[in-house]
Parts: structure tokens; sequence; C-alpha cells
């Protein structure tokens, strides 16, 4: 794929369609997010110069390899927010933090949040002690 046919795929995938919010403000690129920019690379690409499809091969090995990476630490994150409930926890945060026995577990695309005697949406990361 030559320098100036690679710009013009990410220019086209960068730029939002006209009329629709920008979606992604973070700027974070997810698993469709890479498959749309594959097939706009694949659509793209001159029939008379195709890409070497062994770049393909490798880009979607090591795309499976992060997704599965990221399946197994959310897995971990989410076995020991389940061993927490039942647990007396000291939390920090923006309201001050406090104690409480945790109650459930919620799993988002966000993270994993706890509920702690009535208040949710506790992150892991804010919980100081367990008890």
């Amino acid at each position: 794929m030559t320098t100036a046919h690679t710009s013009e795929v990410q220019g086209a995938a960068a730029a939002p369609p006209a009329g629709k919010p920008v979606s992604n403000p973070a700027g974070q690129l997810g698993q469709n997010d890479f498959l749309k920019l594959m097939i706009a690379q694949l659509q793209a690409q001159d029939p008379l110069q195709p890409a070497n499809t062994n770049e393909y091969v490798t880009e979607l090995a090591q795309f499976t390899q992060v997704e599965q990476t990221t399946n197994l630490a959310n897995a971990s994150e989410l076995s020991g927010a389940v061993q927490l409930i039942g647990r007396t926890v000291n939390y920090s945060g923006s309201g001050g933090g406090g104690t409480g026995k945790v109650e459930s577990i919620q799993s988002t695309s966000s993270g994993t949040t706890v509920t702690v005697e009535g208040t949710p949406g506790i992150t892991l990361a804010s919980i100081t002690e367990v008890k």
C-alpha cells in the first residue's frame, strides 16, 4: 500500500460523517474500530497493486492476542471483585470514602465496580483496605 493511499484511508476513517457527533471523544480504538479500518483499507486498495496479505494476517494475529489479553485481565479483575462480596472494605473517593460490606459487583465496558452498603460505583482502585 502506498503512503498516499494510506493517508487517504486514514483521513477518510478519521473524519466523522457530516451531521453526526463524535462518538469516541477519548480517541481510543476498540475491536469494531479496528475491523472497520481494516475493511476500509481492503476496499480502498488498488486492485492492480494489492496489499501484502501477510501484513493483514499479522495484524489480525496481533489484534487477537491483544483481545485475549484484555479478556484475561477483565476476567481476573472480575474474579477478584467476586471474592470481596460479604467482606468489609475501606474505600476512598471524591465524596470522602467510607467503610462497609461489599453487597454486589458490577461489570461494564468501563470496568468493574462494587456496591458497598447501598453505595454503587466504587472502583476497585479506590478500595484501600479489605478486612
